[in-house]
């Protein structure tokens, strides 16, 4: 019998695909399903972004690219950060990646090993764990509280530190939460890691234009005194509706740069050449289509938040980032994942159970606005047939 290292048993996955699997199956069944479970913006990519990919294609951009990115666009996201932080970055501690996750995977693979604790949001983002354990590091979940705001708090964090501590994993604006951490608690946060200058950060930063009620983005680039060992992870997936074309990018300190590019290298060579030509055309073009996208999910947001805490058992803080929000379930008697699985199986309304983003998530669910308005309440609707009508399992 085939036998494979340990390793490989201890790795997780992101739910949501599966959710969206059976949400996919039972669809093509014949059932009218509402899908408010994946992270995914339901609006078409920009058409001039497809039109400089397909230019670039007819322009013979068909071969291996540098296993960095090419410079023109490793320039556009320099200039972007620039621009909106107020923050000088090189193109060359710029990497473009396919996508945010393996920024992830090099982090959390350049920190961990045995012995080594890394701390991540819980509830957070499940890759970030998945990769944690994988690497035989000990996972060290930081709270993220409903009371709080679903921000972390500084002095929780800090508090966790230990000599093991090796990487923290920060998200702001949150996936699943929505949460936002205020720019006080990151400078309280920043202040106390001066005191533990071997620990490395990774700040995952993907929702950074999905912002509401007057908040503003703090980007950790901003913070001279950790630049040396902060890991910048972000991309176009979210902004710009590009799930599909897996582009994203990294900053990186020193010399885990080239760690980085070394592990692109033996991974997956480069990114390809098309999708870089349209990444560089939306960071250089007009950014209308991005505000409407943002507005309309300001609009889909107040529509979430006030159904939500209309329904049976159920209330819901205010998330005032990203394109989710994280109603609390636990006065409905039902445990998360069954009620999450009752709502897709009995009244075709697929979300998001709150364990499958950490232990602190059981008593929530994860609900995408990345959806219309219109199946926004119809979803709505049949939740509150359904608490109404079913007892809990």
């Amino acid at each position: 019998m085939l036998k494979t290292v340990a390793a490989f048993d201890r790795i997780g996955e992101e739910n949501a695909f599966a959710v969206l699997a059976r949400a996919t199956q039972l669809a093509s069944a014949g059932r009218d399903i509402i899908n408010l479970g994946i992270g995914q913006p339901d609006f078409r990519t920009p058409d001039f972004i497809v039109e400089a990919a397909v230019k670039a294609l007819r322009d013979g951009h068909h071969g291996y690219t540098p296993a960095v990115g090419i410079l023109p666009l490793r320039e556009a996201v320099a200039a972007d950060l620039g621009k909106r932080f107020a923050v000088k970055v090189s193109p060359d501690e710029i990497m473009i990646m396919p996508g945010g996750k393996p920024t992830m995977y090099m982090a959390v693979l350049m920190f961990g090993e045995p012995g080594a604790d890394i701390l991540y949001p819980d509830p957070g983002f499940p890759i970030y764990r998945s990769m944690i354990e994988y690497t035989g590091a000990r996972p060290i979940p930081v709270p993220i509280r409903e009371e709080n705001g679903f921000a972390f708090s500084a002095e929780e964090t800090l508090k966790l530190i230990t000599p093991q501590t090796r990487l923290i994993i920060l998200n702001s604006p949150a996936n699943p939460t929505g949460g936002v951490t205020p720019k006080a608690e990151v400078d309280k946060l920043v202040a106390g890691l001066e005191r533990h200058p071997d620990v490395a950060v990774m700040s995952d930063e993907i929702y950074d234009h999905m912002l509401y009620d007057g908040e503003t983005h703090v980007c950790l680039l901003s913070y001279p005194s950790i630049r040396d060992r902060l890991i910048l992870l972000n991309g176009w997936s979210k902004t710009y509706a590009m799930t599909g074309w897996r582009l994203g990018y990294a900053v990186w300190p020193g010399k885990l740069y080239d760690y980085a590019r070394k592990l692109a290298v033996n991974l997956y060579s480069c990114v390809n050449a098309a999708t870089q030509y349209a990444g560089l055309a939306a960071l250089t073009g007009p950014q209308d289509e991005c505000a409407k996208m943002v507005a309309e999910f300001d609009r889909r947001r107040q529509v979430v938040v006030a159904g939500l805490n209309k329904l049976p058992g159920m209330s819901c803080a205010t998330p005032k980032g990203a394109f989710y929000a994280f109603p609390n379930v636990k006065r409905t008697g039902w445990k998360s994942k069954p009620l999450a699985n009752a709502l897709l199986d009995e009244s075709g309304v697929a979300l998001i159970g709150g364990p499958d983003f950490g232990i602190l998530g059981e008593g929530y669910l994860r609900v995408s606005y990345a959806n219309s308005t219109e199946n926004i309440l119809k979803a709505l609707d049949r939740m509150g047939e359904f608490l109404t009508s079913r007892k809990a399992a």
